[in-house]
């Protein structure tokens, strides 16, 4: 739906970045991405399939900006413009009632498509026509009552100004001061208290005038709200105060009307700022980033611009204390970086030259000087922001059902009240006063205000306390699906151990050296993303048995999902990859260690199997492999179709918190299993080191896959399949990741597919965020379910009492209304101060608790 404007490097090159949404497929990217590279001039394609989202940087000496438009849209493919949808803040726009009228009033202006009104941070998202102005949706807007304006212009999550010093709140304290005055005048001294004059057989007092005076000082707000609801036809709270105002002031209740109007502006403003105190959550996420940077410029000048004028290529001068404008990375300086607003890790991590680091992070200790590499509005910060107010959009399984339920049982109520008012006077006799204030009793007990905003005030809280804490929530429904998840599958590299895999053993065979061995190895993992392949070329590199003058040359290179890879090394083909790879190929059951060297298989801690006459003889399988996997290490088998020349061995250490976060979810009721592509003995060995119980070795990707559903159904039952969560590193286990109820990844601070395609972000790489994040959505899960059932709980006690004058209109808004609103949003701000737990604060609770 966006279409950016081309960014300038200072190489000259330019970053295009379009909106692609129905490149929805490998093969859509492959379509997009063949018809644009036959441009002159393009350097770097980047389809984005999972955000529908294009990235080409190219040289505008050579081709232009409309011409790779065009060969995306000769591909076939439509491109969507910024232009088709708009974001509006409407401040005032603050419970279901508000938005309802706000949709009404837009659902009846031409060139206006889709509507998301988002009452929880005062927005409005409008699709519209092409030639549809912003005027038009904000006169629309206005025209439901609600200030309104564009959110290039205003405050993006409403204005800050408070509500206790607005028109509405001093008018409600003037309107207050009345009716007491009324109020002590008719009950506590009637003496004082004259008979004004009589009309239509009705006896006027002071009092009543002062009631009146306040319906009018104080219920204006409310009246011309209700008669923008009757205007668009919407059965709202204000529609139904207005009415029960007016019909009380009619029918000669002006005390009724006067304590209806005060009571209900009051329950508006605290429920106001009650949403106000939501909103900060956000507001504090986007003031993480500084408003302007310092730029240090060619000449070595220094100046200071709006850090939202920043463009890739800038270098950036930060000095300790101030918060670093953009993402880049570090080309001058050292500093301890404070990264919790991004990863919520509390201990600054060191940042050196050639270090990536992010905007809103804050250097604590030295000068940096940083190239910035992304634009203000495309920072790791900004799209964590845009994600979390995106949150907000898709409603949870509760709150669907929340609303069906308020459109059925608000004309319910209100059909239920007008015969309270009448049917007893007409069809019985009884007092027409009576129940008159039964009805508009009823009336006020409609309005599902404190019911509706019970989820969604919730979901806020909660998903916006994640992210301060370093763990982005893509919705409410994962942050509830957290919490009913009956089983966590972890996987192990990158997860369960720091993925900062490095080459323990190299054993040669055959005759090869060990050089041969790493040398064959690295030719083909260079070709490969695998961290494994990437710790056998770092390991080759550091010993110096590469050379570019001296690299062997690589043909029909292929990557053998979950086995290794396979290509032709200076013509012969070989595999590097795990030993079931060499099924049917070289026999690993009768080899010959290479012993030259003067080590002999005794000093390599193995006897002779006597297979043969020469010296040497190994079994790998049965003897070799066992013995490093029982060591927790994984084992690459390097040879042709022959015979294998060299076996290496890769370590992974266990991240230092993963079996106290092992043990911290146990405690919490989940069960963890262990899914990984690595082999018996090594999973075996980490389940063993970390306290799983369950876990499952040598697993294709899709087997990680199948392995996900058999859990649903184990651990489910006939009727509904378990929920189970799936953590992962966001790249590898997509599919796992894809079919789990909940997809978490690890680490996604820099990793932009991770980002996108996880229903849940570990920003860091931190094994503490996941108890955290169950103690969270369980948390989040009791106070929906407390809001809701106490909501309806409260409304079907107050509709009980009414009939028989138990309740009255003030107890109906003070308690139903005020009450309950601030009720459910106090309630859900609990969600705030849940905060992530460490082994050694635990471990320090646990001795002062003994």
């Amino acid at each position: 739906m966006s279409e950016s404007s081309p960014s300038t490097s200072p190489d000259s090159s330019r970053t295009l970045e379009l909106r692609v949404p129905e490149m929805d497929c490998p093969s859509c990217a492959g379509k997009v991405e063949n018809s644009v590279e036959r441009l002159e001039g393009i350097d770097g394609i980047e389809p984005r399939v999972t955000s529908g989202r294009l990235v080409v940087t190219y040289d505008p000496t050579q081709t232009s900006d409309a011409e790779i438009r065009e060969r995306v849209r000769a591909a076939g493919y439509e491109i969507e413009s910024r232009a088709a949808e708009r974001t509006f803040s409407v401040p005032d726009m603050d419970c279901p009632s508000c938005a309802s009228k706000v949709e009404n009033a837009l659902e009846a202006t031409d060139g206006v498509d889709e509507i998301e009104t988002r009452p929880a941070s005062g927005r409005v998202t409008v699709t519209v026509a092409e030639g549809t102005d912003s005027e038009r949706v904000t006169e629309a807007i206005e025209g439901a009552g609600y200030e309104a304006s564009p959110i290039a212009d205003g405050d993006p999550v409403g204005d800050e100004e408070s509500v206790w010093k607005s028109r509405r709140a001093v008018g409600t304290a003037v309107g207050g001061v009345v009716v007491a005055i009324g109020m002590a005048l008719e009950f506590v001294v009637p003496g004082l208290d004259p008979a004004l004059w009589t009309v239509a057989g009705r006896t006027y007092a002071l009092s009543h005038l002062l009631f009146i005076a306040a319906v009018v000082v104080a219920g204006t707000p409310i009246l011309r709200n209700g008669y923008y609801s009757a205007r668009n036809r919407s059965l709202d709270i204000d529609f139904l105060m207005s009415l029960g105002i007016v019909a009380s002031v009619a029918t000669h209740h002006p005390f009724e009307g006067a304590m209806l109007a005060v009571l209900f502006s009051v329950a508006e403003l605290l429920e106001r700022f009650s949403m106000d105190r939501a909103r900060d959550s956000l507001r504090e996420l986007m003031e993480l980033s500084p408003d302007t940077a310092t730029v240090k410029r060619e000449d070595g000048s220094e100046e200071t611009v709006p850090a939202e004028d920043l463009e890739i290529g800038d270098v950036v001068v930060v000095r300790p204390g101030e918060k670093i404008p953009a993402d880049g990375v570090v080309i001058e300086g050292e500093s301890a970086v404070d990264q919790s607003p991004i990863t919520g890790e509390s201990v600054p991590e060191d940042k050196l030259t050639g270090d990536e680091v992010y905007a809103g992070t804050i250097p604590e200790s030295g000068y940096l000087e940083i190239e910035v590499e992304s634009e203000a509005d495309d920072s790791t910060l900004a799209r964590i922001v845009r994600m979390v107010e995106d949150a907000e959009r898709e409603k949870t399984e509760r709150e669907q059902f929340i609303d069906r339920f308020a459109s059925v049982y608000t004309p319910i109520v209100v059909v239920l009240a007008a015969a309270a008012a009448f049917a007893p006077p007409l069809l019985f006799g009884a007092s027409w006063s009576y129940w008159f204030v039964v009805g508009l009793t009823l009336l006020v007990i409609s309005c599902p205000c404190a019911l509706v905003i019970s989820t969604p005030v919730s979901v806020v809280s909660g998903i916006t306390s994640a992210a301060r804490n370093g763990v982005l929530i893509k919705g409410g429904r994962h942050l509830e699906a957290v919490g009913d998840s009956d089983v966590l599958a972890v996987d192990k590299t990158g997860t369960l151990t720091e993925g900062d895999l490095s080459v323990t053993d190299v054993i040669p065979l055959e005759g090869a050296t060990e050089d041969d061995v790493l040398r064959r190895a690295s030719a083909l993992e260079r070709r490969s993303e695998h961290p494994i392949g990437q710790a056998i070329v770092g390991y080759a590199e550091a010993a110096g048995v590469t050379d570019d003058s001296d690299e062997p040359a690589v043909s029909n290179f292929e990557a053998l999902a979950g086995k290794g890879v396979r290509g032709e090394v200076d013509g012969t083909t070989h595999y590097v990859g795990k030993p079931d790879l060499f099924d049917g190929l070289a026999d690993l059951e009768h080899v010959h260690a290479t012993t030259d060297g003067g080590v002999s298989l005794a000093d390599m801690g193995y006897g002779e199997t006597g297979q043969c006459d020469r010296e040497g003889c190994l079994d790998v399988l049965a003897e070799v492999v066992p013995d490093l996997e029982a060591e927790g290490k994984t084992v690459v088998v390097v040879g042709s179709e022959d015979r294998p020349i060299g076996l290496i061995a890769v370590a992974d250490r266990v991240r230092p918190e993963a079996a106290w976060a092992v043990s911290r979810l146990q405690d919490q009721g989940v069960r963890v299993v262990m899914l990984t592509g690595d082999n018996e003995g090594t999973a075996r060995a980490i389940a063993e080191e970390v306290g799983i119980d369950e876990y499952h070795a040598e697993l294709l990707p899709d087997e990680k896959l199948e392995w996900i559903r058999r859990l649903e159904a184990e651990y489910g039952d006939s009727d509904e399949p378990a929920h189970v969560a799936m953590v992962g590193d966001g790249i590898n286990d997509a599919p796992a990741l894809a079919t789990a109820t909940v997809g978490v990844a690890m680490g996604a601070a820099g990793t932009d597919t991770a980002l996108e395609t996880a229903d849940v972000a570990l920003m860091g790489d931190d094994l503490t965020r996941l108890p955290y994040l169950y103690e969270l959505s369980g948390k989040a899960n009791g106070v929906i379910r407390q809001n809701v059932w106490s909501s309806l709980a409260v409304k079907a006690v107050l509709a009980v009492g009414a009939p028989f004058g138990i309740v009255t209109v003030i107890h109906a808004v003070v308690i139903g209304d005020m009450g309950m609103s601030l009720g459910v949003t106090g309630n859900a701000m609990r969600l705030a101060n849940v905060e992530p737990e460490t082994p050694e604060v635990a471990d320090t609770r646990a001795t002062t608790e003994s």
